[in-house]
């Protein structure tokens, strides 16, 4: 594993957090962001040379994210980023519109305009997000946009499964990015936000589908799985400045 393969720059090492759980929390980031490949085998020496640590957290780590489902454990005990069928993605994904609708629905009357600029500011980092383009600072400009959106509730509950969804989904993120120009051609959060405006929350639960259906849910077409090999994975594009502007005019 070659110490380039995961950037953690985004992700520093928070003042009195154990090497356990920074290394448990990098490790999340590094799977919800896209940055390991489906049918990728990770390594403890590899992992724990990446984050300058003992192989005792790196092992505990992959523990915990095993038990969530985001790796799996062979039985030759290799620790590896499952495959997805297509079966298994489409209810992933109707699983995830489930409860994100659900999530956005109970949270609407709670959402103020603190929020609601919090919102719009998120937005508005993730679209030069595009520019540069950052993929890792897309997908995890994406991910805030929804969560600070679902945590406007009181009591958020499903957002901890909403979480593990996008966990399980995150290995992909990268096909999705570079086939976005195909299928996200609305802002679905500006969308998200002018229902929030207007207190719809048919509007809104309508847009929060929309929004994850044009981002990801072509990729449960076969050929589309079949595309993304390891060998293909460093390679593919990432939509950008171009991308944003034409999607603003729209």
């Amino acid at each position: 594993m070659s110490k380039n393969d995961i950037n953690f720059d985004k992700l520093a090492r928070e003042s009195g957090e154990t090497a356990q759980e920074w290394v448990y929390r990098a490790l999340r980031f590094a799977v919800m962001s896209g940055q390991v490949e489906p049918g990728r085998a990770l390594t403890i020496r590899g992992i724990a040379d990446m984050l300058k640590v003992s192989a005792m957290p790196v092992r505990e780590a992959l523990r915990r994210l095993t038990s969530e489902g985001a790796l799996e454990l062979k039985s030759n005990r290799r620790i590896m980023v499952p495959d997805l069928s297509p079966a298994r993605l489409a209810e992933l994904l109707e699983l995830r519109i489930l409860l994100e609708v659900h999530a956005a629905e109970r949270a609407l009357p709670y959402i103020n305009d603190a929020c609601l600029q919090a919102l719009r500011h998120l937005n508005e980092s993730q679209n030069k997000a595009f520019e540069i383009p950052d993929r890792e600072g897309i997908i995890i400009g994406n991910q805030a946009f929804h969560r600070t959106l679902y945590l406007a509730h009181p009591h958020p509950v499903s957002m901890p499964m909403i979480e593990r969804i996008w966990l399980q989904l995150g290995p992909l993120h990268r096909l999705a990015l570079a086939n976005l120009e195909k299928h996200y051609m609305t802002d679905r959060h500006v969308e998200i936000m002018q229902a929030i405006e207007t207190r719809n929350p048919f509007g809104l639960k309508a847009a929060i589908e929309a929004d994850i259906r044009d981002g990801a849910g072509y990729l449960t077409q076969t050929e589309l799985l079949e595309r993304y090999t390891r060998a293909e994975a460093g390679a593919l594009p990432t939509p950008g400045k171009e991308y944003m502007e034409r999607l603003v005019k729209n």
